[in-house]
């Protein structure tokens, strides 16, 4: 049989759970995002203070001059790359200490489908892929946490065996009435503002 694995926690938990600007800040992301509770928060929240801890070691090692300090600068920044969290060729550590939460979130498969227009919301498009409702390439994926790269974006689709497959779909319709409606919308002419030595 073998031994039991014993899985481990792969983010933490704030050390004062009830403080409330913390709380309200975490529900706005998790609203904005279509966010299943905080845990899926505070996952992307350690991981990027991970990609963060590695960059300021490797600034260290880099000023002592470690020849394999370069190697794992140049993995690192591939790799953020790839996950489209980085420009592609940034050649700074200082760009992965500038990154945010929302830069992380923002690759969620779930916001690149909302964000493209294929989900009226972020939590609806969250219950679609969940229903395996959305492909990427030939591969149907149903984990709405799952870091879209950057390669594998214009491959977002809807799976060919999805109702919402057929573009006379409700949803579909809708979501094209909605953007159509977005199009027509005119812009207001500028205010010119009061008319100086004008007549009566």
């Amino acid at each position: 049989m073998g031994d039991p694995k014993f899985l481990r926690r792969t983010f933490e938990r704030p050390k004062h759970p009830w403080e409330a600007a913390r709380m309200e800040e975490e529900r706005k992301l998790g609203d904005k995002y279509g966010l299943k509770n905080k845990r899926e928060l505070w996952k992307a929240q350690s991981l990027l203070r991970g990609f963060r801890g590695q960059a300021r070691e490797l600034q260290t090692r880099r000023r002592a001059g470690e020849p394999q300090a370069e190697r794992e600068v140049a993995g690192l920044l591939g790799r953020l790359a790839r996950l489209g969290m980085l420009p592609a060729g940034s050649s700074s550590l200082d760009d992965v200490l500038a990154l945010t939460i929302d830069d992380i979130l923002s690759r969620r498969f779930e916001w690149l489908v909302f964000s493209q227009g294929m989900a009226p919301t972020a939590w609806s498009a969250r219950k679609l892929i969940v229903h395996g409702h959305f492909s990427i390439g030939d591969h149907k994926v149903t984990r709405p946490g799952y870091l879209v790269p950057a390669e594998e974006e214009g491959t977002i689709a809807y799976a060919p065996g999805s109702p919402l497959h057929d573009e006379e779909h409700p949803i579909r319709v809708g979501l094209k009435a909605k953007r159509e409606a977005a199009i027509e919308i005119p812009t207001p002419p500028a205010d010119p503002g009061p008319v100086v030595g004008g007549g009566p």
